[in-house]
């Protein structure tokens, strides 16, 4: 009597999840643990409020022969500032997370390394879209800025807001490794995004700098991107307010992509997972 030999059922195929996924994953994660710590919050919210209300209630004249004022300038600037926060966020954050191990902690888990700055950079976009919705209001409600009518100069509004978030994202991730620890990383950082917010259009405008200030505003990416907010939300008449009375939008675009390409050759070639503490 033969005996028919019974195969065992194969092991059902699980599907892992890619690096997206977990990236997107990843940024839930961050986007909960940053609304969970209560002082951040409302000081990473409030900060631009303020400087806004400030600047903005202070200096109200009009700008001659434009038919816009001085606050609303700000806005725009602001609103540049405000796409450029990955800067300072991602630099000091990471900075802390390898100091406390917990980037050394990651390199031991199944994540993908790529997912962990997916999750950061989609969390820093989604930080810096709120930011600039809130001063949009504020600017619409208590300066009269008027919002873009135009498709066409929606879709420049995305592409520099896109543009210069990735680019300002991974600026920030390469200069994480410059802090000797967690507790420096705050005033190396910090610093130096001041700085660039007072020689890049932001509180001062452009017109009324130095040349050699301006030079060097030129090299780095927040200049670019107040310039193509400006070109947004002040339309034609701002643009008499720009060093060569144009928004220049093609250079914009390039120099912000170049940024995008050369902050992620630099994060490639200076980042490091673990401290100078652990070798």
């Amino acid at each position: 009597m033969s005996q028919t030999a019974t195969r065992a059922p194969a092991p059902p195929v699980v599907r892992q999840p890619s690096a997206i996924q977990l990236g997107l994953s990843r940024a839930a994660l961050e986007t909960k643990i940053f609304f969970r710590e209560r002082d951040a919050v409302i000081f990473t919210f409030s900060f631009p409020i303020v400087l806004l209300l400030i600047f903005g209630s202070i200096f109200a004249d009009d700008l001659e022969g434009t038919g816009l004022n001085v606050s609303q300038l700000y806005v725009a600037g602001l609103i540049g500032s405000a796409a450029m926060t990955g800067f300072q966020n991602l630099g000091i954050g990471i900075a802390m997370d390898r100091d406390d191990g917990t980037l050394k902690r990651l390199l031991g888990t199944p994540l993908p390394r790529s997912s962990y700055f997916v999750g950061r950079a989609l969390n820093t976009l989604f930080i810096s879209f709120c930011q600039v919705v809130i001063l949009l209001t504020i600017g619409v409600a208590l300066f009269g800025l008027q919002l873009p009518s135009e498709i066409s100069t929606w879709l420049t509004f995305v592409w520099v807001f896109v543009l210069g978030v990735l680019g300002s994202s991974l600026l920030g991730i390469a200069v994480s490794s410059l802090p000797r620890s967690g507790k420096s990383a705050s005033a190396v950082i910090a610093m130096p995004f001041v700085v660039l917010q007072f020689i890049s259009g932001v509180f001062i405008p452009v017109t009324q700098l130095p040349a050699w200030l301006v030079n060097i505003a030129s090299v780095f990416p927040l200049k670019w991107m107040c310039q193509g907010f400006r070109s947004v939300f002040l339309g034609d008449a701002g643009a008499t307010l720009e060093l060569t009375n144009s928004y220049e939008l093609g250079r914009v675009a390039l120099v912000l992509g170049a940024w995008v390409v050369g902050g992620l050759l630099l994060c490639l070639t200076t980042f490091r997972w673990k401290g100078r503490r652990d070798g």
